[in-house]
């Protein structure tokens, strides 16, 4: 420890890690993209939680010489080599922003040397791996916790306050799509001996947060995964998935769109919600009545339609989307309070291994054309 803080080490200094580095040295927490254009822009967010009480940044380590110059520019301790970070008694967590496929190796290191982990998602590439790492979580007792910081999005507060409140009565659709038109990133993200792909990247946080949202058994996966920019690894997918109790579910990622469907649409027997976008602009429609005694018919195309015809304010109320309340810095806080055994861990790895065995059956189901039988 610090100051009588938890001392973080990172290992991975690049656009992740640099952000991460300069969130925890200054005590705001969460920290977006960083680069040399970007300085690591504070999460615009409630922060109720004040981490700069509990963490503080003991130093990092990258392979990139460019990278160590610019942590030492902005007074960051530079390790030499991730062993030397390791042996620095100082050193309680470490933090691992490094490509996926040395997250494995990397903190089964971390954890042998008495140091806690926050792991970057996906926290492997395979269920294995993760396997592998909480046998030795178990074995050691240090604290392995996935950062699936995409929990606190408030996009995803709103959909799941609809959801666990039943603002719009019984959910039977839930579809999330995030869509660009940039391709695939140009670094390591683009090949699939580092972990690379959209179900790795993006997939991992819109299904961990599927399945902490619904709590039922995942029954059939089906999943198509596109190469339409790289032909390495998917550059997007689209994948469908039915629950227990029949409730449907639509996952996309793309990076070929120019055009982008809504982030999130909703559909309950009481009425509809979709959120645009991440500026959670949107709205929700709810039933009042079945009834529509003023409902005519439309011009659809070459014929009428009385069934498709748009509801009037008589039968359906139009309402903006509830207001949340949450707090960004929860998830360290929360690793905090695991670590000193006053608190249940948040984002754990049994959640972070079935959200790996749930790509693992897209991955299977693209390959081979078919639906597959989960759980």
């Amino acid at each position: 420890m610090i100051d009588n803080k938890y001392a973080v080490g990172i290992v991975g200094c690049g656009g992740m890690g640099g952000g991460h580095a300069i969130a925890i040295a200054s005590g705001t927490g969460n920290a977006v993209w960083n680069d040399d254009s970007n300085e690591g822009t504070p999460w615009e967010g409630n922060m109720n939680s004040d981490i700069s009480q509990k963490l503080t940044l003991a130093g990092v380590y990258d392979i990139d010489p460019a990278r160590q110059k610019w942590a030492a520019d902005r007074g960051f301790r530079n390790y030499d080599s991730y062993e030397d970070m390791l042996a620095d008694e100082n050193v309680d967590i470490i933090l691992i922003a490094t490509p996926n496929d040395l997250h494995c190796e990397q903190a089964i290191a971390a954890m042998r040397a008495g140091k806690h982990v926050l792991c970057e998602k996906p926290v492997t590439p395979t269920s294995a791996e993760l396997e592998e790492i909480l046998a030795v979580s178990k074995e050691t007792g240090m604290v392995f916790y996935p950062r699936q910081n995409r929990r606190w999005d408030k996009d995803f507060r709103i959909i799941k306050k609809i959801y666990d409140e039943k603002l719009l009565g019984e959910t039977f659709n839930i579809e999330c799509r995030v869509q660009g038109s940039r391709g695939i990133p140009g670094d390591w993200r683009g090949m699939k001996k580092h972990g690379g792909g959209m179900m790795l990247d993006w997939g991992v946080h819109l299904l961990d947060r599927l399945l902490i949202m619904v709590p039922e058994k995942v029954k059939k996966v089906f999943c198509k995964l596109t190469n339409i920019t790289n032909d390495e690894v998917d550059d997007g997918f689209k994948m469908h998935i039915t629950f227990e109790s029949g409730l449907t579910s639509v996952i996309e990622v793309g990076t070929c769109h120019f055009l982008s469907l809504p982030l999130w649409y909703l559909n309950g027997t009481d009425g509809t919600a979709q959120i645009d976008n991440w500026n959670c602009e949107g709205k929700m429609a709810r039933l009042t009545s079945w009834e529509d005694k003023d409902a005519t018919p439309i011009l659809a195309g070459a014929g009428l339609t009385k069934t498709m015809a748009p509801r009037k304010g008589n039968s359906v109320d139009f309402l903006p989307l509830p207001e949340v309340e949450f707090d960004n810095n929860e998830l360290y806080t929360n690793l905090v309070d695991t670590i000193n055994g006053t608190a249940e861990q948040l984002v754990t790895g049994e959640e972070a291994l079935r959200v790996l065995k749930l790509m693992e059956a897209a991955f299977e189901s693209s390959d081979k054309g078919v639906v597959i039988d989960f759980e």
